[in-house]
């Protein structure tokens, strides 16, 4: 155990965090990438379980591709060596077996937790739950966030982890705060949030698709919900590289430029009435980017291809990388093929894509956000991310970065590169992503801007 981490090791404000925890049965720790949740909450457990016998049993809520972090974390640090872990994942047969394996933490993905508590017959005794990325519990609508709200009045102690908590704006606090307080602060109904602190915005007629904050609503939710929650950016507390972002900008054709608008012109005429709702403006934009980037899927779901700028572009910024990695960030299912046809290339899925790609095996990786987004520590291989796509996920595009800026990167300078078609919804979205404002309301926004354009 020599070369185990030590809890003295630990920062001084991660330390603050575990305390909090510890004199917070409910607790919000919104932590940063890279400011080390992870540890933190296992010290906190640790705490609870060994020195102050306040439970004995914790449930790990967290990504699929995180539970594996979880474990490594408690074998990293001689201070949570007691603690007996087990991961609930895998084919229905494993995950039980995992669940009636004596341990202190059970780990299980979130897509499971609906199975967990309604189907999979094991006793919910969790005296304390760990919602790992409380984010992806923010749709109050979900099965997942319905099924675990059944079982929260059962939990002593929640605790809620996420750097991102409203990445679509404050609507997405209800839900996350309800899962942690039961409705204490921000109230048990949709209804009683909204008329509190919001008013209806974009309308048709009764249908109501957006709202707005009133007028010092941002202030007035954080004051309600403070006395719980902690919050720490990583360039507060981490001496971090500087994070220099850049656009390459790629101008289209007037052949090309004829085709988009062809392509576009027809999207907008299938609209019913040209009225443009969420959901349709979803789906638009979602063409417009394909286009954007290059191609797009016709009806019979064949590649039609309309430019190469951005795989021109690509080719650029690899040859002037002179051998060092890139990591380049792709959306669509047509861009890996379209990039894994021009150059050699390897997709980051497994461990071993991990551990290569860290270990300078890889010189240029393919890594899609949303598979990406938490969790993946990439660091030790590079500096150097390109987006090829663009997301208007403002959570998915700030985890994605992360994977590169955060603590442990030894290089001075960390480069993120958006290769951007210009005179397309590519602007619209790096705009959206500037100002922080990926929700619908941006969405709908960047397809009227467009149809104003024809």
């Amino acid at each position: 155990m020599a070369d185990l981490l030590k809890k003295n090791d630990l920062h001084g404000y991660q330390e603050y965090s575990v305390n909090f925890i510890i004199e917070h049965p409910v607790a919000a720790v919104l932590l940063d990438c890279g400011l080390g949740k992870t540890v933190t909450s296992l010290t906190a457990i640790n705490d609870l379980m060994f020195d102050y016998f306040d439970i004995h049993r914790v449930l790990v809520i967290c990504p699929l591709r995180v539970g594996n972090v979880w474990a490594n974390e408690i074998q990293h640090w001689e201070h949570l060596h007691l603690l007996r872990y087990s991961v609930a994942v895998g084919s229905e047969s494993e995950r039980l077996s995992a669940l009636k394996t004596q341990a202190d933490i059970y780990i299980i993905n979130r897509e499971n937790v609906q199975w967990l508590i309604e189907k999979s017959g094991v006793s919910f005794d969790f005296d304390m739950v760990v919602v790992d990325e409380l984010s992806s519990f923010k749709n109050y609508q979900s099965k997942r966030f319905k099924a675990l709200m059944k079982a929260r009045p059962k939990v002593k102690r929640m605790v809620g982890l996420t750097g991102t908590p409203s990445s679509n704006g404050l609507m997405d606090l209800f839900a996350e705060f309800k899962l942690l307080d039961m409705g204490a602060r921000l109230g048990r109904f949709i209804g009683q949030y909204r008329n509190a602190y919001f008013s209806p915005d974009k309308r048709n007629g009764q249908i109501i698709y957006n709202y707005k904050p009133l007028p010092n609503a941002e202030q007035q939710i954080y004051d309600k919900i403070s006395d719980i929650t902690i919050s720490m950016k990583s360039t507060d507390h981490l001496k971090m590289p500087e994070m220099i972002s850049t656009k390459y900008e790629v101008e289209l054709s007037d052949s090309e430029k004829k085709k988009y608008e062809e392509l576009k012109k027809d999207l907008i005429l299938q609209l019913p009435d040209g009225e443009i709702t969420a959901a349709n403006a979803a789906s638009l934009t979602g063409k417009l980017s394909q286009m954007a980037n290059g191609a797009v899927y016709s009806d019979d779901e064949s590649i039609l291809e309309i430019h190469q700028r951005k795989l021109d572009a690509l080719e650029d910024i690899i040859e002037s990388a002179n051998g060092k990695p890139v990591l380049v960030a792709y959306w669509f299912r047509h861009d890996l093929e379209r990039i894994r046809k021009r150059f050699d290339v390897r997709a980051i899925k497994t461990a071993k894509d991990i551990a290569d790609w860290n270990n300078g095996r890889i010189p240029v990786a393919l890594i899609h956000p949303a598979s990406a987004g938490h969790g993946l520590n990439l660091q030790a291989g590079g500096n150097h991310l390109v987006w090829f796509g663009l997301t208007w996920s403002l959570e998915l595009y700030q985890q994605t970065n992360a994977r590169l800026w955060r603590q442990g990167q030894t290089a001075e300078t960390v480069v993120i590169q958006h290769i951007v078609a210009k005179a397309t919804v590519d602007e619209h979205i790096m705009k959206a992503l500037a100002q922080k404002n990926t929700t619908q309301l941006a969405l709908m926004d960047a397809v009227r801007a467009e149809l104003e354009e024809i």
